[in-house]
């Protein structure tokens, strides 16, 4: 074989050399430096756009109080007496409740509750100041949105679409849930301190209604437990009468004094299941929105979008370009 089919050989057998696809930093920074204008018109408008819109949000103010359960909050006597007579209590069809939840965390779940709320509400009619309002100022105070509601005349005057309910006035179904959305309870693993805060656009109702939800919670629950303890009295005084046990004698009496002791308790402690450890106050700045951070945010967001809008427009001319430069009958490399 002579030289010229040797060199051909050699040239057949020359590996391929992949095409570099790493990304130009030159070309890159001078893409983006023709679409400066771009990316400077769309990251202004984004930029306006964040202020008008933080600026068109109302100003939310948030109160809180920090509560202790008391001693009737943990199961109060009965719980101390459960393990010493649970089992003769048992025989006697009696539960002392030593496995049930503690009034605690009933508390917590009912202060959340529909059933709750929504009395709650109707009682002490809160329902413009949850549903109506349109602004606040420390000159004029609340001010309520005149298509919703009207003051003057104390009626509805809102517009409802369906799946609502055809009437003006808000269902519970409605302000409940703008409650909850106000609303937080929680309460500390390891101290077992409980704290509720309710967010709003006055800042002094915020504060009044955890006053108010911190009265009423503690209302129910005493109110729960004195209708408990009579119901258990008048039938434990009934069972008393009724066996002749000395064992049984000595679990009624027990189980009559802390129920005694129950409605004693009731009657003279107006903080029956929280205790108020430090009050609410009515807040003097605000806890939302961030304008700041939503300026930040959109400006971000506007310049993030124009770099890209650039970058797409620049990958789609390079391939328009390679397809007008491309030779009949020749593929893409």
């Amino acid at each position: 074989m002579n030289n010229k089919g040797l060199a051909h050989m050699n040239q057949d057998l020359t590996p391929f050399q992949p095409q570099d696809d790493e990304i130009d930093l030159r070309e890159l920074f001078a893409t983006l430096w023709r679409g400066k204008w771009t990316i400077i018109a769309i990251t202004f408008v984004f930029a306006v756009g964040s202020v008008i819109y933080s600026l068109s949000l109302p100003n939310i103010y948030k109160a809180e109080a920090l509560l202790a359960p008391t001693e009737e909050s943990s199961g109060g006597g009965l719980s101390a007496i459960a393990g010493q007579f649970g089992g003769l209590a048992g025989l006697a069809g009696i539960n002392l409740g030593g496995g049930e939840a503690n009034k605690t965390t009933i508390a917590l779940e009912l202060l959340q509750s529909r059933v709750f709320l929504t009395e709650f509400v109707e009682k002490h009619q809160l329902l413009p100041q949850i549903m109506a309002v349109k602004s606040w100022s420390p000159e004029t105070g609340i001010v309520f949105d005149e298509e919703i509601y009207d003051v003057k005349t104390d009626t509805w005057v809102r517009e409802v679409s369906p799946p609502q309910q055809q009437k003006q006035k808000p269902s519970s179904w409605v302000y409940v849930g703008r409650i909850k959305e106000m609303l937080t309870a929680s309460q500390e693993k390891d101290t077992g301190l409980v704290t509720l805060s309710v967010e709003h656009q006055s800042p002094d109702f915020a504060q009044q209604l955890v006053e108010l939800l911190v009265e009423e919670i503690n209302i129910t629950m005493r109110e729960r437990d004195v209708v408990d303890a009579q119901n258990s009295l008048s039938y434990l005084n009934n069972e008393l009468k009724n066996t002749n046990l000395s064992n049984m004698q000595q679990v009624f009496y027990q189980l009559i004094e802390k129920q005694t002791q129950t409605l004693m308790l009731t009657n003279v402690r107006p903080e029956y299941i929280f205790e108020t450890i430090d009050p609410a106050v009515v807040p003097e700045e605000k806890s939302s929105p961030k304008r700041s951070l939503i300026c930040i945010l959109g400006t971000m967001l506007g310049g993030m979008l124009g770099i890209g809008l650039v970058l797409v427009r620049q990958a789609f001319k390079s391939e328009a370009s390679d397809k007008a430069n491309q030779r009949p009958g020749q593929y893409p490399t």
